[in-house]
């Protein structure tokens, strides 16, 4: 399984393997002052003050970076890939409702990482033309497989699709930020999610494998 914290924030890697060595030194100073800058500040922080923090001028940055959300691409990605994975394997699962619920804690814990990344996720989601758009995609095809398994089985409402879901559990993630929550009020605001979404129907059922899920 991943670790909660670490799942949208793997070790970034440049995307070729030609680059030159003190690029290369560059691109690493640059992710590892983003990941601290970003953490203090929040994904809105001043890329000025990334570059000043890497040790390089913001030349140096917008050529390894040419955009924000190229800089938390380069961040954030693999989690994103990890994310995906999981999910993968969570279809395999015994339980849709589970699982869906044990895939959406993990991607709840990893949006409170930064202060203003569910924003961005969701702003992301919105703008083909944006670089975070491919990888919030593969979170949205994610949550797609996850949720319509769960509804197949009758323990999700049907009339939910994974857009509105990812909205959900983004904002869930943005008011136990806004809160100063630990894991466990995330754990709270999901578990209060999930027994929302529970299928009419299937209520009770889905609600004894949902209910306290969050919270073990």
């Amino acid at each position: 399984m991943l670790e909660d914290v670490e799942v949208m924030d793997a070790t970034a890697k440049p995307a070729g393997d030609s680059m030159r060595s003190d690029a290369r030194r560059n691109y690493d100073q640059l992710i590892a002052a983003a990941r601290a800058i970003f953490t203090e500040q929040g994904t809105d922080a001043s890329l000025r003050e990334v570059a000043r923090h890497a040790g390089v001028g913001i030349g140096t940055l917008y050529r390894h970076f040419p955009t924000r959300e190229a800089l938390l691409e380069a961040l954030l990605g693999q989690g994103f890939e990890a994310l995906r994975a999981e999910a993968a394997e969570l279809l395999d699962a015994p339980d849709p409702g589970n699982a869906l619920a044990t895939w959406l804690r993990r991607l709840g814990i990893a949006s409170t990482r930064y202060e203003g990344l569910p924003a961005s996720v969701m702003e992301a989601l919105h703008d083909p033309g944006s670089r975070l758009h491919a990888s919030c995609e593969g979170l949205r095809t994610a949550a797609t497989d996850l949720l319509a398994r769960a509804q197949r089985a009758g323990q999700v409402r049907r009339d939910l699709n994974a857009g509105e879901l990812l909205a959900i559990a983004n904002a869930m993630a943005w008011a136990a930020r806004q809160a100063f929550g630990s894991a466990d009020l995330t754990d709270r605001y999901l578990t209060l999610m999930m027994e929302g979404l529970l299928a009419r129907d299937g209520a009770a059922t889905a609600a004894s494998g949902t209910r306290g899920h969050f919270r073990g």
